[in-house]
């Protein structure tokens, strides 16, 4: 049966607008996205069947290509659409840190840190580089490692912070093993990165650790 023949105020898009997103469901949401079906399916259908397979939108936006794109009914310019609303999210996260606002808020870094590293299956290290009044000059992911390891080198993110006319840095790294908890390895790091930026006048306000869903700050944790 086709959606718009339907009772009007159960079709997605017009439940939607008469009583907001919040309103409905993840199959729901997922098939005002789609827009469309295929044949002998509707768009709501077509939801069901990706939301039984990925369960969650966060399994849905970092599917590989070839997962998601293995569904009958989808293709690349929909797996496309899906990570350009995902970017669009990240940057959404990321525009409280921006110039204009003073990094003031541990959850803000948060919630940004958590959409950046989502899904990546190795390991990443990155800086957000900040101003003398601590707002956000730019993320920049400095090395790319393995599923478990990446080297990383004091004097580059000292050369990177120089370039960028960063006062102060916050450190940032992803565990892809889900696991935020610092090592040892990684609290001997911080400590090497806070003598290098200390040559050059820049501080080392924090280093978070993110895992599935949680950061660890080792500011917060006294390891700094």
């Amino acid at each position: 049966m086709r959606i718009q023949d339907w009772p009007t105020g159960e079709q997605p898009r017009a439940k939607l607008l008469a009583n907001g997103a919040q309103s409905m469901g993840n199959t729901e949401l997922l098939a005002v996205f789609l827009g469309s079906g295929r044949q002998g399916q509707n768009a709501c259908q077509l939801a069901h069947q990706l939301m039984a397979k990925f369960t969650t939108f966060s399994n849905l936006f970092t599917a590989t290509t070839e997962d998601f794109c293995a569904e009958a009914g989808v293709g690349i310019v929909r797996y496309m659409q899906l990570q350009a609303a995902r970017e669009m999210v990240r940057r959404m996260l990321e525009e409280p840190l921006q110039r204009e606002h003073v990094f003031t808020d541990v959850n803000q870094v948060h919630h940004y840190l958590l959409a950046s590293f989502k899904g990546l299956e190795q390991e990443v290290f990155g800086m957000l580089l900040l101003d003398s009044q601590h707002q956000l000059i730019a993320y920049r992911p400095m090395f790319f490692g393995t599923v478990n390891s990446a080297a990383v080198y004091p004097r580059e993110l000292v050369k990177r912070a120089l370039k960028e006319n960063a006062a102060a840095v916050i450190l940032a790294h992803n565990h892809p093993s889900g696991n935020p908890e610092p090592s040892l390895a990684d609290i001997k790091l911080t400590k090497q990165v806070i003598a290098a930026m200390a040559l050059v006048d820049i501080s080392v306000l924090d280093h978070f650790v993110v895992g599935e869903g949680l950061t660890v700050s080792l500011s917060q944790r006294g390891l700094m």
